[in-house]
């Protein structure tokens, strides 16, 4: 695993922009793995600046994104669907039927788990975009996560729903459940790049980066992907 400290979050997204710019440049038809949260918007930006400022086309990309809450709609202001429109997709010519995430309003939880990951294997991921969790989990794959998961749903535990809760009115309207990528998922992209910033992801960097590879931190089996590289800044760095 490479890893990358910065000094702080603006320098983080810069460099997390640096590499997707080379793999889009590299294959104008790669695929993107993209996540949700406060994490990556700052990557978000600069993809949106350079676009707008350089002509930088998206018109071929086609994306995947990690999870999206059950029971939310699409055009729920919090849904993750609309957070990848509000936050990227809108502001790109990337075509809307080159985007894909999971649907939360599915009647049928298997049905939808058993497309998407229909779905990942004939899309391998050219770079998966990742945060990380306070406790370890990438995408919503929380401790005990089987390392040979694919696509399904999950209860959220009580430290994720906490997390999550800054962006909504209250913590019960946090949804308690949510499709996810599995973690065999995740580790079938051709590169991973996970970000992470705040000293309150410092024990969970720790983890993703020197702890003993287990399923109790989710995270640590990137230790065993061949091209992963963290950028974290200093904060998040702090037990390194």
């Amino acid at each position: 695993m490479k890893v990358i400290v910065t000094k702080n979050y603006d320098e983080m997204s810069a460099k997390a922009f640096e590499i997707m710019l080379g793999v889009v440049k590299a294959n104008p038809r790669a695929v993107l793995g993209l996540a949700t949260g406060s994490t990556p918007i700052g990557l978000y930006r600069n993809m949106v600046r350079d676009h707008k400022e350089n002509g930088t086309s998206y018109r071929e990309i086609r994306t995947v994104n990690l999870d999206e809450y059950a029971g939310l709609p699409a055009d729920h202001a919090q849904s993750y669907a609309h957070f990848m429109r509000e936050n990227l997709f809108d502001m790109l010519d990337i075509r809307k039927e080159n985007t894909n995430i999971e649907n939360g309003m599915a009647s049928d939880a298997a049905s939808e788990c058993a497309r998407y990951n229909a779905l990942l294997d004939g899309m391998q991921q050219d770079v998966q975009v990742l945060g990380i969790g306070s406790n370890g989990h990438i995408a919503f794959n929380e401790p005990g996560t089987p390392f040979g998961s694919v696509t399904h749903v999950v209860e959220l535990t009580e430290s994720t729903i906490r997390d999550n809760s800054r962006l909504f009115d209250r913590i019960e309207d946090v949804p308690r459940s949510a499709f996810t990528m599995g973690l065999k998922n995740i580790m079938q992209a051709k590169k991973i790049l996970i970000l992470a910033n705040g000293a309150n992801k410092a024990d969970a960097v720790y983890g993703l980066v020197k702890g003993e590879v287990t399923e109790k931190v989710p995270a640590s089996v990137l230790q065993l992907h061949n091209d992963c590289v963290l950028i974290c800044d200093e904060a998040a760095a702090a037990r390194l």
